[in-house]
């Protein structure tokens, strides 16, 4: 009787969460996804701001009525074209803010880019009428400064539709898929300088100024897909590491006279990364960058005179690159704007007036991440920046007249920020590793006002598990200290030897190691917790917010540094007493497959398990722009290319290798993964492989989640 008494407490005490969580919970039912908010857009006003509801209705509340109801604008069950039903998936308003521009049916294109069709409705008349129906579908829609006219693109052609006469007029006529482009962008623009958007209205009305693109010497690249009888090609341009890129120009037009296009004249230049008018003054401001992207220069180009005139205001440079501003933010009173610069070797705040002077705002060695803008008076501008020494996302503002910090939000964690118009009010979204997001409404001053979400239920839920919590330390490794989190089993045993799953990314842009809430990411390392691993992850040399020396050591040679310090980290662990050395795992997706493959292999010695996701393989197959940032061009850097090219190291794989790629991957090519197998083969290794056909970079869509990570899991398991 006592065994069984023994038995029965044994039971009790044993983790039941390996039975609550499931892949499935996870990848499929979305069980653990957190909630936020959606379409929250604020009017000139600051105070206003509207919101689409559950059921589909545009509403309209008040922050400073927090207690009263949101007012129906627009009923979604009003909406209908030729007797049809139409859904409100996203829109905007005109400056009367009378009008919305509704946009409906968005197909995405690639990662940012969509087109759809859009609908024109007012406010007064409850009248709707498609944008065109001759011009469909669109992308890029949006109303000119004065509400009384349209832009937008289609099939590469630049319109503009006069709201009073009904009329459409053709700005550009010479649009041809992959041969030119006018407004928007090519494929690496919007997938490195992250714009898709290459047209700007004056803040007058009066003028366009534009982008055009000109593609007919970018070599194409071609994918397959699946489904019919003959596969299907898709072809577009991508430019390859050390390849031609599109001839990018400048032009403005007069919009009352569309049939004259006037050229700007930059300079020497490559690209164009960015584009916009001064939202005051008849000032154009663009950024131009040379092929090295070690030089940004600011150019200025002044219509407020007889003729444009140009200057170059100031131009940041690099002994290795410089980072495309995101965005530029104006003086309220049209005196300059302010910008972001590393030439202090941190990320910082300065201001740049239009006549080229450079102030310094803020300095230190605290990394500036976002920078969101500048009250309505002027007097203050708000962003985040780095803590922790690079764990955690602390939001602030600074009093510009005596440049004083004021922190608005925990030191720990993650909090990112919505303003509203004028910069009255901001939506704090704050989680840590280890608790879902909170949104809650604050005044620009930082005071309280209401809490819009606190994804209550997700809370309850996860309070019924048995969770590890996700913990932070810094390691020495190479002689260097590494940011690092750690998931220690539930009923962890420090007299028990466990094996360690290191989930990494390690390239240039993006962190593994924050202090936020990491959703489904997060449930999955719980479940593989549950079952007796530690998981670990390590943001080694390279990656960001540690300033511009630690992130751009790995410059000229990718791979190199950041598996070394993978490599070393493993051994780190390894020496712990609660750790079986030689059962050491590594799992990337990305750049973390690139991690992951080299690891395996330069690495063989200390992984016996690894799994690549859509990895990298070799850098001359990835995209120009991102890759020359980091390494110029394979004719000028040859060794940088091949050196760390997991390709090139097969010969040293020994422990079980899970190579996974999407065949419609348009962003790191199937091609990677399809010349990595052809080099195991040569060298007679064996290893896994699984291809997932018509699924892109992400890899999702209908179960194809629940598969792939039902997949990786087994894979662990099994082997690890």
């Amino acid at each position: 009787m006592r065994y069984l008494n023994t038995f029965v407490l044994f039971l009790l005490f044993l983790p039941v969460f390996a039975q609550e969580i499931t892949v499935e919970k996870i990848w499929k039912k979305f069980e653990y996804r957190s909630l936020g908010i959606d379409g929250f857009n604020t009017l000139k006003d600051g105070d206003r701001y509207t919101q689409l509801d559950e059921v589909g209705n545009l509403t309209l509340s008040y922050i400073s009525k927090p207690n009263e109801a949101p007012r129906i604008l627009i009923k979604g069950t009003d909406l209908t074209h030729h007797g049809k039903g139409l859904v409100i998936e996203d829109y905007s308003f005109d400056a009367s803010e009378r009008k919305v521009l509704i946009m409906t049916s968005i197909t995405p294109i690639y990662r940012r880019s969509y087109s759809a069709v859009f609908f024109l409705y007012d406010l007064d008349s409850r009248s709707l009428e498609p944008l065109s129906e001759e011009y469909s579908p669109q992308t890029l829609a949006e109303y000119s400064p004065d509400g009384k006219k349209v832009s937008f693109i289609h099939k590469n052609d630049l319109y503009v539709k006069d709201l009073e006469s009904g009329k459409i007029m053709a700005i550009t006529s010479d649009g041809k898929r992959n041969k030119i482009i006018n407004g928007t962008t090519d494929w690496v623009y919007e997938e490195e300088f992250s714009i898709t958007k290459a047209y700007s209205w004056s803040p007058d009305s009066k003028y366009i100024a534009f982008l055009k693109f000109v593609e007919k010497k970018v070599r194409e690249f071609g994918m397959d897909m699946y489904g019919a009888l003959y596969p299907e090609r898709y072809e577009f341009k991508y430019p390859k590491a050390g390849e031609e890129n599109s001839k990018v120009t400048a032009h403005w037009v007069k919009v009352s006279n569309p049939k004259k296009i006037n050229a700007l004249d930059l300079g020497f230049y490559e690209y164009i990364p960015r584009i916009q008018w001064s939202n005051v003054s008849n000032r154009l401001i663009l950024q131009t960058m040379n092929r090295h992207q070690d030089s940004l220069k600011y150019h200025m180009v002044d219509f407020s005179g007889k003729k444009p005139a140009h200057s170059i205001l100031y131009t940041d440079i690099s002994a290795s690159y410089v980072d495309v501003n995101e965005s530029l933010h104006f003086m309220p009173k049209g005196d300059g704007f302010f910008l972001t610069s590393e030439k202090s070797g941190y990320n910082q705040l300065y201001s740049l007036d239009y006549s080229g002077n450079l102030s310094s705002l803020t300095n230190g060695e605290l990394d500036l991440i976002d920078a969101y803008g500048v009250s309505e008076d002027g007097s203050t501008f708000y962003f985040t920046r780095a803590g922790q020494l690079g764990v955690s996302k602390v939001l602030c503002k600074i009093h510009l007249p005596t440049k004083e910090v004021k922190v608005l939000s925990p030191l720990e964690g993650w909090t990112n920020a919505t303003f509203t118009q004028g910069m009255k009010y901001y939506v704090e979204s704050y989680s840590d590793a280890n608790t879902p997001p909170v949104y809650n409404l604050y005044n620009g001053e930082g005071a309280f006002v209401k809490t819009l979400e606190e994804n209550a239920d997700l809370r309850a839920k996860l309070g019924k598990l048995s969770l590890s919590k996700k913990t932070f330390q810094t390691i020495e490794v190479n002689g260097v200290k590494l940011n690092a989190s750690v998931i220690l089993p539930p009923y962890f045993d420090q007299y028990n030897e466990y094996p360690v799953y290191m989930n990494v990314y390690g390239g240039p842009g993006h962190n593994e190691v924050t202090n936020q809430w990491d959703g489904n990411d997060f449930m999955f390392h719980q479940l593989l917790a549950s079952k007796g691993y530690i998981v670990v992850s390590v943001d080694p040399r390279g990656t960001q917010y540690r300033g511009a020396e630690f992130k751009k050591a790995t410059y000229l040679q990718l791979g190199k540094l950041e598996v070394e310090d993978f490599i070393g980290a493993a051994k780190y662990f390894q020496k712990l007493p609660y750790v079986d050395a030689n059962r050491i795992g590594i799992m990337g997706w990305s750049y973390g497959g690139f991690m992951s493959s080299l690891a395996m292999t330069k690495g063989a010695d200390v992984f016996k398990m690894g799994i690549a996701v859509a990895p990298v393989t070799n850098w001359r197959y990835y995209d120009n722009i991102y890759t020359e940032r980091f390494m110029r061009t394979p004719q000028e850097n040859p060794k940088g290319y091949d050196d760390n090219s997991p390709i090139n190291h097969v010969d040293k794989l020994k422990g079980k290798y899970l190579l996974i790629h999407g065949m419609a991957d348009d962003n790191v090519h199937f091609q990677n993964s399809t010349d990595m197998v052809m080099a195991l083969v040569k060298a007679n290794k064996q290893f896994d492989f699984f291809a997932y056909p018509n699924k892109n970079h992400g890899i999702y869509g209908g179960n194809t989640r629940n598969h792939l990570f039902s997949m990786m899991y087994d894979y662990i398991l099994k082997n690890l």
